[in-house]
């Protein structure tokens, strides 16, 4: 990537204070671990950056028109099993509770990344300069009336099997590892506001994953912020990132081991993206990744790991989670 578009921590967040304290509306794009942000005026966006929030697009509608080649080569189950051990005996020695394990697979297709983005039915959609695309179904923060709001995501399971919703409710591997989510976030939004609440816990959304109808749980928490955020959005941001439902808990301690453990550099998969918009903000968590390496397509994929977790079924979710969005 090109090293001058990027801002290392400390210049990305205070251009991003800069840019909200001024009302002048911007695109921001974070890394996992913060250490590269991209923050930039919509008026002055590179011509090869497109995004979607909801109904936040800088770019017309568009339709594939022809059908498409796509293969995926995962690491093998063995490899996947030695990882997710290590990560179980890291739970007991206390270090962690909950991590969310990725891994990097190598897809082929003849879709460019730019097609990719076109055809992909995501809520949340960002496409960088033919670097990387992502097409995710997970906010991250909105900030609307001095209010903050996140929603993490946790639990996934196939709409087609039978009584899927009950199911992944009553699963108490899924419920613990969702509760644990909900309290970091709890915890993180108590950092920079006040009155924190869970206003909505464990609802269902049905996403679309290519051909596939997968069900995704969802908790929707809030809190007041003070009238002056739009001064130290940067800082506020900092705060809170990486986002908790991507990294684990406790968080330090838990990312501490994702990068001891994770065969590869994260880089911007499980970042965040986001607009402000001279008054509100809204923002997603970069999953369903797609990333160019030397000409190379790589995706990125993964899931919450707990002391109950059943090897072959969390491969099996990671192997479910690589697809194009067509």
């Amino acid at each position: 990537m090109s090293a001058s578009v990027w801002l290392d921590n400390l210049q990305g967040f205070k251009q991003i204070d800069l840019l909200a304290k001024k009302r002048i509306p911007f695109l921001f794009v974070i890394s996992f671990d913060a250490q590269k942000i991209f923050a930039k005026p919509l008026k002055s966006l590179d011509k090869e950056i497109y995004y979607k929030l909801g109904d936040w697009r800088n770019y017309p509608a568009e339709k594939l028109a022809r059908n498409v080649s796509f293969c995926a080569s995962p690491i093998d189950f063995a490899y996947y099993k030695k990882t997710l051990e290590q990560i179980q005996e890291e739970i007991r020695k206390g270090n962690t509770y909950l991590l969310n394990l990725t891994f990097k697979t190598p897809i082929e297709t003849d879709l460019t990344l730019r097609e990719i983005f076109a055809c992909a039915k995501a809520k949340f959609k960002l496409y960088f300069k033919d670097e990387f695309t992502c097409f995710s179904p997970e906010p991250f923060i909105e900030i609307k009336d001095n209010t903050i709001a996140t929603y993490p995501m946790k639990g996934t399971i196939d709409a087609d099997l039978p009584d899927a919703a009950s199911t992944i409710l009553n699963d108490k591997k899924e419920m613990a590892e969702h509760v644990m989510i909900v309290d970091l976030m709890r915890n993180d939004l108590g950092m920079i506001g006040s009155d924190v609440k869970v206003e909505k816990f464990r609802y269902i959304e049905k996403i679309q994953a290519g051909n596939k109808a997968l069900l995704q749980v969802s908790s929707k928490i809030t809190a007041k912020l003070p009238p002056n955020w739009q001064d130290n959005l940067g800082m506020l941001l900092s705060k809170i990132l990486p986002a908790g439902s991507i990294s684990g808990t406790p968080k330090k301690s838990t990312v501490d081991i994702i990068h001891r453990t994770e065969n590869y550099g994260r880089g911007f998969y499980t970042g965040v993206f986001g607009i402000y918009d001279n008054a509100a903000v809204r923002s997603s968590v970069m999953i369903r990744f797609i990333e160019k390496e030397n000409n190379k397509l790589f995706y990125k994929s993964g899931g919450g790991i707990t002391i109950d977790s059943e090897a072959f079924r969390e491969y099996q979710e990671l192997i479910s989670k690589i697809y194009l969005p067509i």
